[in-house]
């Protein structure tokens, strides 16, 4: 499923007041169809299964920035989880893509009936400090609450600062460690309390 993402100067478009359908539902192959409510540019956004093409660039990126930060063995990490957790209808893989070159990418693998993990998180380094990273958490949350989850969660590790900083700047809060990784700090993100949020 692909769709082009219009251009539009508002990049704050986070989830405060009325969380809006980012992803809004569709039926047949097209599981989700992304709108372009506060898009960054003219990039495509695609859910797609965590074996395609638009994938790979991104796992060989992020199992060599885990080798760099934390030291070799580190990338392994990259295969932990099974590909088909990130499948419908639980689960879900979104990435933006510019004419042809994947950005960024991340995916969501069910906790539990109201929870849902984000995983995979990478932006190419081409295309860092543009935004896109948080556009694609803001999309993969209102593609979290599309599926019916209630929470959002994720970990990152102390060699990724800029990471830390960007889930608390975009309203998450930091909760006990859920995950196997020692050290890694855990984020939630409570999809109904945003949704009461009045905007500013």
């Amino acid at each position: 499923m692909r769709r082009h993402g219009g251009k539009d100067p508002a990049l704050d478009c986070w989830i405060h007041g009325h969380v809006p359908s980012v992803l809004a539902p569709v039926k047949g192959a097209e599981l989700f169809a992304p709108a372009a409510w506060c898009t960054l540019g003219p990039v495509d956004y695609l859910v797609v299964a965590l074996a395609s093409i638009e994938v790979a660039p991104l796992l060989t990126g992020l199992r060599q920035e885990y080798e760099t930060r934390y030291g070799p063995g580190a990338g392994d990490s990259v295969l932990d989880v099974e590909a088909a957790e990130f499948d419908a209808p639980t689960g879900a893989f979104l990435v933006l893509v510019d004419d042809g070159t994947t950005v960024a990418g991340g995916g969501l693998r069910r906790i539990d009936d109201e929870t849902v993990e984000v995983k995979r998180m990478w932006t190419n380094p081409d295309y860092r400090r543009q935004g896109h990273a948080s556009r694609l958490l803001r999309e993969l949350a209102g593609l979290a609450e599309q599926l019916g989850y209630r929470r959002v969660r994720l970990e990152t590790g102390y060699a990724q600062p800029e990471a830390l900083a960007m889930y608390r700047r975009l309203g998450f809060s930091e909760i006990d460690s859920f995950g196997p990784y020692e050290g890694a700090t855990a984020f939630e993100l409570d999809l109904a309390t945003e949704a009461r949020t009045p905007r500013h």
